[in-house]
């Protein structure tokens, strides 16, 4: 996936996940949650599916975007605890 597309995703996800986990990142926190999210999901779904599924800027990517910034964030949550 190329940089911009990985930004404009990262940015999405990691705006999306901030309202899901009530954290109030701000703009350049929400696009870097976003992107390491991105990393994260994309490593997960080659993991468990076998297939990365970050491919563009698509409904598909923004999902696993998601789903790894989720991921993230709980984990800092629970460090934070």
């Amino acid at each position: 996936m190329g940089f911009i597309a990985t930004i404009i995703v990262g940015l999405i996800a990691g705006w999306l996940a901030s309202l899901i986990m009530k954290t109030g990142t701000g703009l350049i926190g929400d696009l870097i949650i976003g992107v390491v999210g991105g990393f994260l999901g994309g490593l997960l779904s080659q993991l468990l599916l076998g297939v990365n599924l970050m491919s563009g800027i698509n409904v598909t990517s923004i999902i696993t975007a998601l789903v790894g910034a989720i991921v993230l964030l709980a984990i800092v949550k629970a460090i934070r605890r």
